[in-house]
């Protein structure tokens, strides 16, 4: 079979969601419709586990999140070249959860390669300094560990692209991400002082450059770019999230452990139960009710009957 383009993609995808409710995706490299939920989570359930056991933890929830959508082998075909995209954008540690958390990342790596993946690229357009950020985040060794190429973007390879948006006709993006047989989605749970949280949709603006003049649009920007990338699979860590002072972060009282990750194939959905774990109603993250207003998704995440698991 084919490979499918992005636009055959979302038209087989919402042929499929109408026809089985809660989706039935096909992913680069599948051969046949894989019956698989829309959407999962997985909140851990056993004791709250110390400093040390929160890592271990992460791992566990990742592997549950994911498996609750159908496994990687539902968007993995073998051979296939594959971007992991985490934040990465700051120079700050796991545990002030400016960035996504290291063994999220590490996990989905592994994940993606025992599905068969030829190739696992890992990186992020960073906002401090990417030497700094790659290596204090934890996300650079650990991806290399899990057996990644650890990528640095060049800022010289961006493009301007047509992405045909009701607001933009065209973002600088980076040719890379776009061109892989899967860009898998992995953005923390946070606050951001402009756009009230960082979730799926706003994890995308990694693909981006010269973003700051998009600040004052950014649900259209948004909701534009959402539209153009189409991510298939979105993961999302919510092990530890910023409550305030996003998105850079910095001060360990504005972190709350919340044990969660989620995984799905509507970002509108995520970014809706991401809101829901930082206490935010729908109204105060402006670009969910745009981006469900432009049919990529539901803010009611409930409706896809999402399967939720307790890890221990």
């Amino acid at each position: 079979m084919s490979r499918l383009s992005r636009r055959d993609f979302v038209v087989r995808s919402a042929a499929g969601a109408a026809a089985l409710g809660a989706g039935n995706l096909l992913g680069s490299g599948a051969l046949a419709a894989e019956e698989g939920a829309a959407m999962a989570i997985a909140r851990w359930g056993g004791a709250q586990p110390g400093a040390d056991g929160i890592d271990a933890a992460a791992v566990k929830l990742t592997e549950q999140a994911v498996a609750g959508i159908g496994g990687m082998k539902r968007f993995v075909g073998n051979g296939d070249v594959v971007w992991v995209k985490p934040n990465i954008a700051w120079d700050r540690t796991p545990e002030l959860a400016a960035n996504t958390n290291p063994d999220v990342v590490a996990t989905v790596v592994r994940l993606c390669l025992e599905a068969g993946a030829k190739t696992v690229k890992v990186g992020d357009h960073t906002c401090n300094v990417a030497t700094a950020t790659y290596q204090s985040s934890g996300i650079a060794e650990a991806a290399r560990r899990a057996g990644a190429e650890v990528v640095h973007v060049d800022p010289l390879r961006f493009r301007e692209t047509a992405v045909k948006g009701e607001r933009f006709d065209a973002l600088k993006l980076y040719p890379e991400m776009l061109e892989c047989d899967l860009l898998v989605n992995v953005p923390i749970v946070k606050h951001h002082g402009l756009a009230t949280a960082t979730l799926c949709m706003k994890n995308l603006m990694g693909l981006m450059d010269d973003r700051r003049r998009y600040h004052q649009a950014l649900p259209d920007m948004l909701t534009d770019l959402t539209r153009f990338v189409k991510p298939r699979i979105s993961i999302l860590d919510g092990v530890r999230i910023l409550t305030r002072g996003g998105p850079r972060g910095g001060n360990p009282e504005d972190v709350a452990v919340k044990m969660t990750v989620a995984a799905g194939v509507d970002v509108v959905a995520l970014d809706a139960f991401g809101a829901e774990l930082m206490g935010k109603k729908l109204d105060e993250v402006p670009s969910i009710g745009k981006a469900q207003a432009a049919e990529l998704g539901t803010a009611d995440y409930r409706s896809l009957s999402p399967r939720e698991m307790n890890v221990s």
